[in-house]
């Protein structure tokens, strides 16, 4: 099979996953940089007391806090972004639901949920780019960086 069959065929489950942090709505914004920090993850899901998602806090709700000089003592909840349905995948879900759901809501990073709705994972931009290039390495060519650039054949005359 193919890319387009695979992802099309292929679950949620079979995608590179990323540990899913959660933190409870009152926890403290520094709480929930504390665990982005350590896991170095670029959310962390605000969840009730059953375990269900009602929001994340992100990379860049940080860079608004830190811009506007916000104490990194308030709740979490204050500065969270709600979720909307779309954002949220099950394991047994296919591999183009997670596309889908980055399209339609412009979000990096999607919740794994289980049946019961709690959170058990994450998985986003960097999860699909690895499933990608896991799966057609002879069209990706991975290049370590380095300072200096190379070229494989020579341009111009």
């Amino acid at each position: 099979m193919g890319l387009r069959e695979d992802i099309m065929n292929e679950t949620v489950s079979e995608l590179p996953l990323r540990r899913g942090v959660t933190v409870l709505a009152d926890s403290l914004v520094s709480e929930a940089i504390r665990l982005m920090r350590d896991h170095k993850l670029g959310c962390v899901f605000v969840v009730d007391e059953q375990g269900r998602p009602t929001g994340k806090f992100t990379e860049r709700q940080v860079l608004k806090l830190v811009c506007d000089c916000v104490p990194l003592d308030e709740p979490v909840s204050k500065h969270m972004v709600e979720i909307p349905p779309c954002g949220c995948v099950k394991m047994t879900d296919p591999v183009v639901k997670v596309l889908k759901g980055m399209q339609e809501t412009r979000l990096r990073f999607l919740c794994v949920v289980d049946d019961a709705g709690k959170v058990v994972a994450m998985t986003g931009q960097k999860g699909l780019m690895e499933y990608v290039a896991e799966h057609c390495p002879r069209q990706i060519k991975v290049q370590m960086m380095t300072s200096k650039m190379h070229m494989n054949t020579r341009e111009g005359a």
